[in-house]
Parts: structure tokens; C-alpha cells; sequence
């Protein structure tokens, strides 16, 4: 019975993030679509280049501009920021001190990934580092693997996408970080390791462990 609990959670969250992906990336097409239609020359189809010009202003020191990107990226980076914190006042500042920042280090920014992807890495960071500064443990120290056993597919319960993100605002800190970072932003073990600063296996023995807690949480909503 175990082992088909197991596969029912496995299944309802690679549902939930291919659902999640989903979502991102329909955003992304709806962002570039809005820009082209403001834009009377043909931009960069690669999305690394999308507000390139806008960006290239605010090297430049156009505050204009560095409002202008701001007004594009901060409820995206705000949510990003409250995910992470579970607190708005906290979120709030994340997200200001993130913007500080991007801005004074946006000669480094070389277009290696699209603007929002690089800002949003900073929030993350920033928003890590506020609670490892409150003396949250990110990331539970047990590092234990756990194997999902194969078994004969079952069908999964539809579960309700709010019940899903009430439960994920209820999960221990640590864990919450590790549903945030794979789950909603999309980051793989691999760049989770590199962010959280652990093993890529102690990040998918984590993930496992949460995604089971954020079950529990969610039967009992």
C-alpha cells in the first residue's frame, strides 16, 4: 500500500510541475508578444535578448529606463520574494534590495540568460540568505534518499491548485524552499545544489521528503 501511495505522489507532482511549467512559459510568450507589439523594429527572437533595449538604456544610467524595467519585474519578483519568506514586509524589502543591486551590477549582466531569469536568481539568493540570517535551516540536515518503488499505475485525485499552494505555505521552512526552487521557479537538482549549497542528491532526497509532507498537509486542508 506504501509503495502505491508513493507512485500516486509521484505522479501528481510531475502533473503539478509540468502544470506550473506550463504556465511559465506562457507568460514568457505572452511577455514577448507585448514587447514586439511596442517595439517598431523587429527584436532578437531568443528570449535571453527580450527588453535588451530597455536594459541597455539603464547601463547607460537612464533612471527613466531603470523605472520602466522595474515596473515590468516587480510583481513577478515580489511573488518570487513571498514564496520564499512567507512574509510581506520581508518580501517587500527582498525584492527592493534585489533591484539595488541588479541595477549596480548590471554591467555584468552579459545576456547569458533573459534579464528576468538573472533578477530573479538574485531574489532567490537574497531571499535564502534573509532566513539563513533569521537562523532558518533552509534545508533539514538529514541527507537520506528515498526510492520510489515500481508499482501498477493508479489513478491520482485531482487536487485543488489552492489547496496545493496553502499547503505549501504551510511546510516547514526548510522544506518549502526545495517545493519553491523545483517545483514553482523550475530549477533542476543540479541548480539547486549550486544555490542551497548541497549535494544534488541530498537536493532530490530533500524534494522527496517534501513533496510527501506537502501531501500529508494537503489530505487534512
Amino acid at each position: 500500500m506504501k509503495g502505491c501511495t508513493d507512485f500516486v505522489i509521484s505522479i501528481f507532482f510531475d502533473t503539478l510541475k509540468n502544470f506550473f511549467s506550463f504556465r511559465c512559459n506562457l507568460l514568457s510568450v505572452h511577455l514577448s508578444l507585448a514587447q514586439t507589439r511596442h517595439q517598431p523594429k523587429p527584436l532578437e527572437t531568443d528570449i535571453r535578448f527580450t527588453h535588451r533595449s530597455i536594459v541597455e538604456q539603464c547601463k547607460a544610467g537612464s533612471t527613466s529606463s531603470q523605472y520602466e524595467l522595474y515596473s515590468y519585474y516587480v510583481d513577478a519578483m515580489y511573488n518570487v520574494g513571498l514564496r520564499f519568506l512567507g512574509n510581506t514586509e520581508d518580501a517587500e524589502d527582498i525584492v527592493q534590495d534585489s533591484f539595488v543591486d541588479a541595477f549596480k551590477n548590471l554591467d555584468n549582466f552579459k545576456y547569458e540568460s533573459s534579464f528576468g531569469a538573472w533578477l530573479k536568481r538574485i531574489v532567490i539568493n537574497k531571499s535564502i540568505n534573509h532566513l539563513k540570517t533569521k537562523r532558518i535551516s533552509v534545508v533539514p540536515m538529514e541527507a537520506h534518499e528515498f526510492h520510489l518503488a515500481d508499482e501498477e499505475p493508479v489513478e491520482a485525485e485531482a487536487t485543488d491548485i489552492k489547496k496545493v499552494k496553502k499547503g505549501i505555505a504551510l511546510l516547514p521552512d526548510g522544506y518549502r524552499e526545495i517545493i519553491n526552487l523545483y517545483l514553482i521557479e523550475g530549477y533542476d537538482h543540479v541548480e539547486i545544489g549550486e544555490i542551497l549549497g548541497i549535494s544534488t542528491s541530498t537536493s532530490k532526497s530533500q524534494y522527496h521528503r517534501a513533496k510527501k509532507k506537502l501531501l500529508e498537509i494537503i489530505n487534512e486542508l
